[in-house]
């Protein structure tokens, strides 16, 4: 029987949550959290489990890739999945780098799925098929039979046909397909612009993906003169949250006045976000707001002057949509307060 690998987090794996995400690489031989899905749809024994903290492997990369294919080496396996990673930011970017580190080193077919707000679709999916996953675990059964059902084209030495038929993100790769109708290219161009024409549905066979590109901004004239603003997608809210930002899948920002502040205290300011263990930045906001350094780069005549105020939102979760709205509107107080550059943080 055809085998296969599993590579899913530390909470998947039933480790922990965030008090757990700087865990080291482990494998396992034996079938962990997802895996106890997957066995049921796909056709390969899954023979070891491998996790790893989202923390580990988000700021070790490197190391952690490089430890969990010195644990593969011994094994004899035919495919390699990893996640479902839903819309866990860290979480997507850890599966789309060992995926991609084993396809390079193995040569062996590999799978993960992440929903379509997850940052490791955009960063891996020309390098790998990704699944169009749910937003959270409660599509588990889905996302895994979705991704078995990939894995078993696969494991019969076959190709995935088209990205809309087994619902992967397109990767940009053509290939030529015998279709069953007998018209040929010229009639079926003909009959595409006629329905064009008739303003009725219609379905190219050459789409071309739209790109949202983002302008680079000119550079800031002269820096000694300039106002420079933070904005956060940390969380750092007055300790009572007046504007109730969401801890996740924010739709809300809020703008704080600390004029006269030579730092950010615990206490007075938190972190609402959920994405991480809160406990250094409550205790200290300034590290995710650095106040502090910018009110002494301010006294050195770095820049010009510290914007009084700074402006929050929490990224985890959180739609292009909805980012992309905030995004504007903070824009719009920035050019009111005649702001010169942002300081844009994240965590």
């Amino acid at each position: 029987m055809k085998k296969a690998i599993l590579y899913v987090n530390q909470f998947f794996a039933g480790i922990g949550g965030e008090d757990t995400a700087d865990l080291e690489p482990v494998i396992k031989k034996e079938k962990i959290g997802p895996a106890l899905s997957l066995d049921k749809y796909l056709e390969a024994e899954i023979t070891h489990t491998v996790y790893c903290g989202d923390n580990f492997m988000g700021s070790n990369t490197k190391e952690a890739v490089s430890k969990i294919i010195e644990m593969l080496k011994p094994l004899e396996f035919d495919i390699f999945l990893a996640g479902p990673a839903f819309q866990a930011g860290r979480y997507g970017v850890a599966c789309g780098n060992i995926c991609k580190a084993v396809k390079e080193e193995f040569n062996v077919p590999v799978i993960t799925s992440m929903n379509e707000e997850n940052p490791g679709v955009e960063m891996f999916k020309k390098e790998m098929i990704i699944l169009r996953g749910g937003k959270s675990a409660a599509k588990m059964k889905k996302d895994t039979e979705a991704m078995a059902k990939v894995g078993n084209v696969y494991l019969k030495g076959e190709r995935p046909g088209p990205a809309d038929e087994y619902n992967f993100f397109e990767r940009g790769i053509r290939d030529q397909v015998w279709l069953d109708t007998q018209k040929t290219a010229d009639r079926r161009g003909v009959d595409m612009l006629i329905k064009k024409l008739s303003n009725e549905f219609y379905q190219t066979e050459l789409p071309i993906p739209k790109k949202d590109v983002v302008p680079i901004a000119d550079p800031i004239k002269d820096l000694k003169e300039a106002r420079i603003a933070i904005v956060n997608t940390g969380g750092i809210v007055p300790i009572d949250n007046p504007d109730r930002i969401q801890s996740a899948s924010a739709t809300r920002w809020g703008r704080y006045d600390a004029s006269g502040m030579e730092r950010l205290e615990g206490g007075v300011f938190k972190t609402i976000h959920a994405g991480f263990d809160p406990a250094a930045a409550d205790a200290d906001p300034n590290v995710i707001v650095p106040w502090d350094v910018m009110k002494e780069m301010e006294k050195e005549g770095v820049y010009g002057s510290l914007h009084p105020y700074f402006y929050t939102t929490v990224g985890t979760g959180t739609t292009q949509a909805e980012a992309s709205r905030m995004g504007i509107e903070i824009y719009d107080k920035l050019k009111e307060d005649h702001v010169d550059g942002v300081l844009l943080i994240s965590t």
